[in-house]
């Protein structure tokens, strides 16, 4: 890794999505201007054999690492619980924040910490690498070209598979740490569905656990309304068995439809519009790309445009926490929804009950 003019940086939780950042900044397509300095996680021996494949000093408290090492930005990796309190503690000592999904569990909060870091000039931003996959783009262009016309309907289909093994890490699944398959794999496509349709303006929910033993759901289907008048619907579960099938994006309009498949929303499978002379054959090539995992390659881009930010001295990272928060706003009314058997408003900022809490204060009625 070329360490020159580098970016120090550090990574708190070094799980499961660490292990993909660390692929990401040592293979073939290392990223340039960032230097690992240090990475933190409660087990020892995980941020050990971290920083000795990326470099820096390990450690097992947080606080220490970011006192000792001063990096310029931190990347948090830790459970989705913890990501408020991990990314407030890093800007509270001027240190900029880059946050893995969800940006946190109770979107008011999250907002006012970017206000703080908005008034203390620092970075802090989210992760949905998904924005810079091709495809996602393509139909992304196509929708502001107003190549569509008037949109009819929208859908998002995610059919994973997580066994249980996955849900009995502590965390995973749990209320008070995650939530279900909306909040844990399936807001990457939220996301990407009211960043090219939206804004998404009412909800209606059910869940389920169909396969996995878990506090919330492994299967959620949904009905939605946009504020453009056309509909959509969701349909997401971690019950497939026994890989990962699909991740899907779908628009229809009045002038055309686009549907991106594969596992991570990394091909077109459909692109054809009417009143032109003929559906472009070439779409499906030049925008789909073939991914190893449902991560897809979206990570390499985005680090790259992080790395421009800091180059460039902008404290606006591509995806700002204000933007991030805005899939965290639709997981709740999703829950909300469920939770009230109704359709809910985005407007009213519905706040699931469940989400963030443990079952104990739950049961205690705190």
């Amino acid at each position: 890794m070329n360490q020159r003019n580098s970016h120090k940086i550090a990574f708190v939780g070094c799980g499961r999505v660490a292990q993909h950042y660390l692929q990401l900044m040592t293979g073939t397509n290392q990223i340039d201007g960032l230097e690992c300095v240090g990475a933190c996680d409660l087990i020892q021996e995980k941020a050990d054999a971290f920083t000795s494949k990326l470099g820096g000093k390990s450690f097992t408290d947080y606080e220490q690492m970011l006192s000792d090492i001063k990096p310029d930005l931190v990347f948090v990796l830790t459970p989705s619980g913890d990501h408020l309190d991990h990314a407030e503690q890093a800007l509270k000592m001027g240190i900029g924040v880059v946050s893995e999904k969800p940006i946190g569990l109770d979107p008011d909060r999250a907002r006012a910490i970017a206000r703080f870091a908005r008034d203390q000039g620092l970075m802090y931003g989210g992760v949905f690498q998904n924005r810079w996959n091709p495809a996602v783009r393509k139909v992304k262009s196509a929708m502001e070209d107003g190549r569509f016309g008037r949109i009819v309907s929208a859908a998002i289909r995610l059919r994973w598979c997580r066994t249980q093994d996955y849900y009995e890490d502590g965390w995973h699944g749990t209320w008070a740490q995650d939530g279900g398959v909306v909040n844990q794999q399936a807001i990457h496509h939220v996301d990407a569905l009211n960043w090219i349709c939206g804004p998404i303006e009412a909800v209606c929910a059910a869940g389920a656990q169909r396969a996995n033993r878990l506090e919330a759901e492994d299967t959620l289907v949904a009905a939605l309304k946009f504020a453009n008048g056309s509909l959509g619907t969701i349909e997401v579960t971690t019950a497939a068995r026994p890989h990962d099938f699909e991740a899907s994006l779908s628009v229809v309009g009045e002038l055309g439809l686009a549907q991106i498949g594969g596992i991570a929303l990394n091909k077109i499978d459909t692109w054809f519009f009417v009143n032109e002379e003929a559906a472009d054959q070439t779409v499906a090539a030049n925008y789909s790309e073939e991914v190893p995992t449902g991560y897809g390659l979206g990570h390499i881009p985005m680090l790259r445009d992080i790395v421009g930010c800091l180059d460039e001295g902008k404290n606006e990272p591509p995806i700002s926490a204000e933007d991030a928060v805005a899939a965290v706003d639709i997981v709740h009314a999703l829950y909300s929804s469920i939770e009230q058997n109704s359709w809910v408003s985005l407007a009213d900022k519905p706040r699931a009950q469940k989400l963030g809490r443990k079952l104990e204060e739950m049961k205690n009625g705190r």
